[in-house]
């Protein structure tokens, strides 16, 4: 199914003759829209990565914003000129940026190498959804300022992550905690901005850079590259550059996307001597290089003494104890899902267990997020899909919970591998 689609029906789409038009006199030959329009398939949530529509149907940025992956392209197309001019105006911001100012192709048929004939003028322009999350919305997690820029120098997007400004951040703090005292909001705020927010980024930067250092080839293209660092004068990153891991259009089998994972973190864990700590699905992405791993905000190194920093050993005692990954453990260890002593040892601390933890159950449950349904084939019933729910299993639950066999991602990639061979005898 093509990610080719209008406000409309599909059907409606293929007969609209100004965006026919512009698809064809404005997109064909690019290959962007060749990789993700017309090979890459729908989200099961409805987003594309390019959306046409023309002046008949609604197209309202906030709407739009909801429609279209990050990264994804919006053209308005209309015959009227200054129509497109109007709400072209309306889509700079919202979340997105006017990558092409209102233009025209015209409107005919293309034979070999050339117009057969011209028609009229159609119009159009083209708006990319920079931001992650709407203007003035907020997310349940706190969160820098992350936004897609494209880069002159080296000729692509690129990520930028910044510390969000203290307005935004008592904003958010006041929705959350109306009842309480704006100068206190703002002393909270202040805290994150120029304390806790720089010290993460900070260390963020200094992790990637750690990575890129002690990634094998080609292992160091799965995760994202620091670019550019802007530094305030204390020495604390404020703002830096990244490149863009775009999720592709080239879906992989459970299986593969489970090697890969179990692979990489393999490599992450024993070869550079980095755990991640935040191995939410929502951290995963499927390049075209493979599966590959973001938002090492979290992270440490193996064997790092926290505690030599007050602040950051106060910080992360907090974040073992509140966050997604650490709760689920509570949980399926009351329950009696998680008997692993090699997992129970990582409960509230930083423990390459977290990471090798929640990897088990992803690996398993490869859909829980949207983003990446089309991009991994996952038949519930199947024999690998049974197979790797087993083995999840046997990672939390195993035989003997004292002398469990999995106790690394390395562990868990030869189990996967072992599955991948019975498989295909099977």
């Amino acid at each position: 199914m093509t990610s080719i689609v209008g406000l409309g029906s599909e059907e409606g789409l293929r007969h609209r003759p100004v965006v026919e038009a512009v698809m064809r006199g404005a997109f064909a030959r690019k290959e962007e829209y060749r990789a993700f329009a017309i090979e890459a398939p729908r989200l099961s949530s409805g987003q594309v990565d390019f959306l046409f529509a023309s002046a008949e149907e609604g197209h309202e940025p906030g709407d739009i914003f909801r429609r279209l992956r990050w990264g994804g392209q919006f053209v308005f197309c209309s015959v009227q000129a200054r129509e497109v001019e109007e709400v072209a105006k309306r889509f700079a911001g919202h979340g997105f940026e006017v990558e092409t100012l209102p233009t025209y192709v015209r409107e005919g048929r293309q034979g070999w190498m050339r117009w057969v004939w011209m028609g009229r003028r159609v119009y159009y322009f083209v708006a990319r959804k920079v931001n992650l999350i709407p203007p003035g919305e907020t997310t349940e997690r706190f969160t820098y300022d992350v936004r897609l820029v494209w880069d002159e120098k080296l000729g692509e997007h690129v990520v930028v992550k910044s510390v969000p400004t203290l307005e935004s951040v008592v904003g958010r703090l006041r929705k959350r905690f109306p009842e309480v005292r704006e100068q206190v909001l703002e002393n909270k705020g202040r805290k994150f901005t120029e304390r806790i927010f720089p010290l993460f980024i900070t260390r963020e930067t200094a992790m990637l850079q750690i990575l890129q250092k002690g990634l094998p080839k080609p292992y160091d293209k799965r995760i994202p590259r620091a670019i550019d660092v802007e530094k305030d004068e204390r020495g604390f990153v404020r703002r830096f550059t990244m490149n863009w891991l775009r999720n592709g259009s080239r879906p992989i089998s459970q299986l593969e996307f489970a090697r890969q994972s179990a692979d990489l973190l393999h490599i992450v864990h024993d070869q550079v001597g980095v755990i991640h700590l935040d191995l939410r699905l929502d951290n995963f992405v499927i390049t075209d290089t493979g599966v590959g791993f973001v938002d090492f905000g979290s992270s440490v190194r193996v064997g790092e003494d926290l505690k030599q920093n007050p602040l950051l050993g106060q910080l992360f005692d907090e974040l073992m104890h509140t966050s997604q990954i650490q709760v689920m453990l509570e949980r399926m260890t009351t329950s009696g899902m998680v008997t692993s002593q090699a997992i129970k040892n990582g409960y509230k601390k930083v423990d390459k267990a977290v990471d090798f933890f929640y990897l088990a159950l992803q690996i398993s449950q490869p859909h829980s997020n949207p983003e990446l349904k089309p991009l991994i084939r996952y038949e519930p019933g199947s024999a690998s899909a049974r197979e790797l729910a087993k083995l999840t299993q046997e990672i939390l639950k195993p035989t003997d919970p004292a002398n469990p066999p999995y106790r690394s991602a390395l562990d868990i990639l030869r189990g996967i591998i072992a599955i991948k061979d019975y498989v295909k005898e099977g």
